[in-house]
């Protein structure tokens, strides 16, 4: 049977290609498209909708959306437009998935988020969110969420309950516990090597033990680099140390998952900043060694690609979210399509 497969797509190609590729996905019979909503580049939601419209098949989800940026009843509702924009798959699933993150540094505070108790805020926004779901009326009142007597108000059209998963992307120990105990699934992190993906499986099967559940009830994608050129593998190398980069330099929470050396991280900050430009990430290419690159990420020819992608499945994710860094996305897609490891 084929493997599960899946791209995210963020902001580095024009939008009409990535529609153009997420038709083409969906024709070599990939299951879905995470769609980013990291930084203060593309709104996930615009995407996801226009992803939704201009497929028939294809899972769309969002990979993720920060909770601090929309009131849970207002996520509720536009989850839901897009539960109806989307229908469901031929297996009778929703089409749309919604995955909600913490957000991160330095980008929460300069917008003025304070980013505090996040488990509390989190376990409130999904309980929340999941009541508002099954379209009775909801009063929560937590810390962080408040509902007075509310409801998706559907007044015309299907009022039936809306039977979208929800994830959390979950980096940390006590976020992978929490995830595991009252989600869905999990949106694994990417630049990390397959060691912490054992290690954040197994803490989301801890979680899952406390609400009865194992590790097999919980979904666990993840987000994975493809730096994927048969034609230029070098350039594939350098394509994957500009990522690095730029993770080094502006997503600590990130770099301390995939083991990075504090002190290759302190002279990568000192080049890339945040927001830094293209040129910051060329700049610090020499910086990165190769060893690094290979280990948190697919890198090189389509073989290499599938062979590391292979060791992540192993090590536990169930659908490889495969990001695309060169400028030709499909020959990613041709890679991994019908692929069976």
């Amino acid at each position: 049977m084929a493997q599960r497969m899946a791209l995210y797509l963020q902001d580095k190609h024009p939008i009409s290609y990535e529609i153009e590729v997420a038709k083409y996905a969906e024709e070599q019979g990939f299951s879905e498209i995470w769609q980013a909503d990291t930084r203060l580049a593309r709104d996930c939601v615009v995407m996801m909708s226009a992803l939704l419209a201009e497929t028939s098949r294809l899972r769309i989800g969002s990979g993720v959306l920060p909770i601090w940026t929309r009131n849970p009843a207002v996520i509720a509702a536009t989850w839901s437009t897009m539960w109806e924009l989307g229908g469901l798959t031929p297996e009778g699933e929703s089409r749309v998935m919604l995955g909600i993150g913490a957000w991160w540094e330095p980008i929460a505070s300069r917008v003025g988020v304070e980013r505090r108790r996040p488990l509390r805020a989190m376990r409130e926004h999904v309980e929340a969110i999941r009541e508002l779901f099954t379209m009775e009326e909801v009063t929560y009142e937590g810390e962080f969420v408040h509902l007075d007597r509310i409801r998706l108000d559907v007044a015309f059209g299907d009022t039936g309950p809306r039977d979208i998963p929800i994830y959390i992307g979950a980096t940390g120990p006590k976020m992978l516990e929490l995830t595991g105990e009252i989600c869905d699934g999990v949106v694994l992190n990417y630049v990390v090597p397959t060691d912490y993906i054992e290690e954040a499986v197994e803490l989301t099967a801890r979680g899952a033990r406390r609400s009865g559940r194992t590790i097999e009830d919980i979904d666990r994608p993840e987000l994975l680099v493809c730096a994927l050129s048969d034609d230029d593998p070098d350039e594939a190398m350098v394509v994957g140390k500009m990522l690095i980069a730029y993770y080094l330099g502006t997503e600590p929470h990130i770099m301390k998952a995939s083991g990075a050396d504090p002190g290759l991280i302190q002279k990568v900050q000192e080049v890339v900043g945040w927001p830094a430009s293209e040129d910051d990430y060329r700049r610090a290419v020499p910086l990165i060694p190769d060893e690094l690159v290979r280990s948190v990420m697919a890198v090189g020819t389509s073989q290499q690609c599938r062979d590391k992608v292979a060791e992540y499945i192993e090590a536990g994710v169930t659908c490889p979210i495969l990001y695309p860094m060169m400028d030709d996305i499909k020959p990613v897609v041709d890679a991994f399509a019908h692929w069976e490891p």
